[in-house]
């Protein structure tokens, strides 16, 4: 199993974010992947950086991190501007950007900032179109496409990628599976929808699996009633999310225990969330984490 820091890009200022990177670098990290929304969900009024443009900062700043998103939303972006954007960023990063994209997982923004139609058909039949106008442009001839939102008269796209530029995308549906065993790399199964993990594997075809797992790292030397109250503080601070298994806590062992069973049922990556914002202590120390599972 790999491990990738999950850290959205709010509530802290952009060298803070950079500093999170490197030590997740230097403890062992595959990569870093950050959120993609126009303001925070359940944090309207919280500062958030946009994502593709923090991404490109981070990988200027570090050396072996794949830079990703967990994941982009895919009406944010015109397809042939998000194919270019891509592709920049894998040339400027050597190669170390992943392309993480989904439909939208909150459909009210779309309408709040007038971005794009809220319809779950409609984000859908737009994904699928999105990532047919990727293929084609990422291939680096001439090509042309006709769909209801994307059209292409006779175009090449270059430079091409330095290597196809894998892809992740995240759901469960009929047709979010489809596309994954159609187009992505990487299947991203909500942590709650595990128990489904065996009977959905089959509809996705060579797609790796991976989760993102909110993650309360503790001391070794916790007393009971310390980690009952840093437990506490992680399941008020998340609320929800923690709820069905999105919250594990433990120690450096506890937690290898824990994502040890995880790779044992074929996760490959897991996208850890920590609820301490990532602080470089905990970092440092799941290292140790990392290392008993490579």
């Amino acid at each position: 199993m790999e491990f990738h820091l999950y850290l959205p890009q709010m509530r802290m200022t952009m060298p803070q974010i950079v500093e999170r990177a490197r030590n997740a670098e230097q403890a062992g990290f595959a990569g870093i992947a950050l959120m993609d929304h126009l303001a925070p969900p359940g944090a309207p009024q919280a500062p958030l950086f946009e994502a593709m443009t923090t991404a490109t900062w981070i990988a200027a700043r570090t050396e072996r991190l794949t830079i990703g998103h967990l994941v982009l939303c895919d009406m944010f972006r015109h397809p042939v501007l998000l194919a270019k954007q891509a592709v920049t960023l894998d040339h400027a990063s050597d190669g170390r950007f992943e392309l993480g994209i989904g439909w939208g997982s909150v459909p009210a923004e779309l309408g709040r900032y007038g971005v794009g139609d809220m319809t779950p058909r409609v984000r859908v039949d737009r994904l699928t179109e999105t990532l047919a106008t990727l293929r084609l442009l990422w291939s680096g001839e001439r090509v042309s496409y006709q769909g209801a939102h994307v059209s292409l008269q006779d175009v090449v796209a270059l430079p091409a990628p330095t290597r196809p530029i894998p892809i992740t995308i995240g759901g469960t549906g009929p047709r979010t599976l489809a596309l994954v065993a159609e187009y992505a790399d990487w299947w991203n199964i909500q942590i709650g929808r595990l128990d489904e993990l065996e009977k959905l594997r089959p509809r996705v075809g060579s797609a790796k699996v991976s989760v993102q797992q909110l993650v309360t790292f503790l001391p070794r030397a916790a007393s009971a009633e310390e980690r009952e109250q840093i437990i506490a503080a992680a399941q008020r601070r998340f609320g929800a999310m923690g709820a069905d298994g999105g919250l594990v806590a433990g120690t450096a062992a506890e937690l290898t225990e824990h994502f040890r069973g995880l790779a044992a049922r074929g996760v490959e990556r897991c996208y850890a969330w920590f609820t301490d914002f990532a602080q470089p202590g905990t970092l440092a120390e799941f290292a140790e984490v990392i290392e008993s599972l490579r």
